[in-house]
């Protein structure tokens, strides 16, 4: 997933990105490699969310608003979520502290703590990102049910 070219600054590795709701639960993951800056997977995590159904209405295919850090503060994102109706609350580079995220995003913390709980996920053993992204995947149903059965 990362180039053998020493210039590019890359980090050997891969990445493991989520979105959650606000209880914590993982709703739409995805991998990349780790020289790949974060911006480039909040859409296709965006696209990935299966619709949900709801006792009210019919069924939701996208949340209301996205809280996200200042690693997702381009304009592009910001018109692309606004176009589907979803309002951004990102920080501002340079202009708002991180820390007023401080209530939402320990919920990624919390989530992402619980990922590198699975000792399989912690290092990388497998080749194939299909394979990884399958265990991801498991990690992420471990994570509801214990959640869901607590």
């Amino acid at each position: 997933m990362t180039g053998p070219n020493p210039t590019d600054h890359g980090k050997l590795g891969s990445k493991i990105h989520f979105i959650c709701d606000r209880n914590g639960l993982p709703i739409s993951v995805g991998i990349s490699g780790a020289n790949l800056h974060d911006s480039q997977a909040l859409i296709p995590l965006m696209r990935g969310i299966p619709p949900v159904h709801s006792r009210y209405g019919p069924r939701r295919r996208r949340p209301a608003k996205l809280h996200a850090d200042k690693g997702y503060d381009f304009d592009h994102l910001r018109n692309w979520l606004r176009r589907r109706q979803i309002v951004p609350r990102i920080a501002r580079r340079g202009i708002e502290p991180s820390g007023r995220l401080g209530r939402h995003r320990w919920v990624v913390e919390h989530t992402m703590s619980w990922l590198n709980g699975c000792r399989r996920l912690h290092r990388r053993y497998e080749r194939t990102a299909d394979h990884f992204l399958a265990f991801v995947g498991i990690a992420c149903t471990l994570i509801c049910y214990r959640r869901t059965t607590n």
